[in-house]
């Protein structure tokens, strides 16, 4: 099961996303946080499975940015082409990705 969230903000809507046994956790490696314990509010939205069900749910959306938490969330995103594979790093063994549309004007 994941949680999906979404957010209106001025440069389009945002998407949070984090499997739900991961909140109330906090990953650290290095320098790097990811505060799922603190910010649980930010992650914590619909809870839907990760099948069809969040497949249909996710190619409908465009969304201006990301944040995804998590194996199912992350297999759910990629499947749904709002993350690339590539792009998918890891804490403490848990995937998560950052993205953003970046949108260009005439130079």
């Amino acid at each position: 099961m994941i949680y999906v969230k979404l957010y209106d903000t001025e440069r389009g809507s945002m998407l949070a996303m984090c499997d739900r046994d991961l909140l109330g956790k906090v990953l650290e490696d290095g320098d790097v946080t990811l505060d799922l314990k603190s910010y649980r509010s930010f992650y914590e939205g619909d809870l839907v499975p990760n099948d069809s069900t969040a497949d249909r749910i996710l190619m409908k959306l465009k969304v201006a940015s990301a944040n995804i938490v998590g194996k199912e969330s992350i297999d759910a995103a990629i499947r749904s082409k709002i993350i690339d594979k590539g792009n998918v790093k890891k804490i403490k063994g848990i995937p998560y990705a950052q993205a953003y549309l970046v949108e260009t004007g005439p130079l």
